[in-house]
């Protein structure tokens, strides 16, 4: 496949140097220092685009692509109030977009286990529970895209919690979410359920951005030939 990298930071390079080991062509590479070539016409010349840039810039990025009429795989966070918007285009266009929160293989099996543990602890109002999740300093968003979609696969089994705030907090109706940033961190995100008894927990740790980078290839080569709006689910059959 030819692939235009939109956003050419760490992430960006990491996807690089894995898909030129699968055999792939990185026909444009997007930074800040050459905003002027993230054009519709530079776009056209790949065959699927893969964008890791920053709340400020991902809609209109992956519009752009959209718009190119080229497959676009997104994994920027902090811009998901105007997702349905992004959806809705796609589908109205017949065009082709994939969001992943993380497109780490192990984070996607530890959402499956986040979802199925919440219901299990659903029925037990003794257990509490909570996030917390730690990042590098670099990471701008607080909580991580992450953590809110685990939160909010817990929000969806686990009704007496009515919503999550980005703090400790005493309200047993909130789910707490904890943010920490330091280096080196690549990532780590923490489910606890906590009673007087005992408590149960589930952990996620990222070791290198290799696992996000392998699946965000992973998933353009889903996408390749397809039409709709993905996930994920899609590419691993859940």
């Amino acid at each position: 496949m030819k692939i235009a990298l939109i956003g050419y930071g760490k992430m960006g390079k990491a996807i690089e140097e894995i898909a030129m080991a699968k055999g792939h062509e990185i026909v444009l590479r997007i930074t800040i220092d050459n905003l002027e070539d993230n054009t519709e016409e530079n776009i056209r010349k790949s065959e699927v685009a893969i964008e890791f840039t920053g709340p400020d810039s991902a809609f209109d990025n992956i519009k752009r692509c959209l718009q190119a009429g080229v497959p676009v795989v997104s994994g920027s966070t902090g811009w998901l109030e105007r997702y349905e918007e992004l959806k809705q285009y796609c589908l109205a266009g017949d065009k082709t977009f994939l969001y992943a929160s993380n497109f780490s293989i192990g984070v996607n099996i530890f959402f499956e286990v986040n979802k199925r543990l919440a219901e299990l602890m659903a029925p037990h109002p003794d257990y509490d529970v909570s996030l917390s999740e730690t990042h590098h300093t670099q990471k701008r968003d607080a909580p991580s895209g992450t953590a809110i979609t685990l939160a909010e696969q817990i929000l969806e089994r686990i009704p007496r919690k009515k919503g999550w705030v980005n703090h400790i907090s005493d309200d047993l109706d909130q789910l707490s979410i904890f943010s920490e940033r330091m280096d080196p961190a690549p990532g780590t995100h923490q489910v606890k359920y906590h009673s007087a008894i005992d408590d149960i927990e589930i952990i996620h740790t990222a070791h290198s951005r290799q696992g996000f980078a392998a699946g965000a290839v992973l998933a353009a080569e889903f996408i390749y030939n397809k039409k709709g709006v993905f996930s994920m689910k899609d590419v691993l059959g859940f």
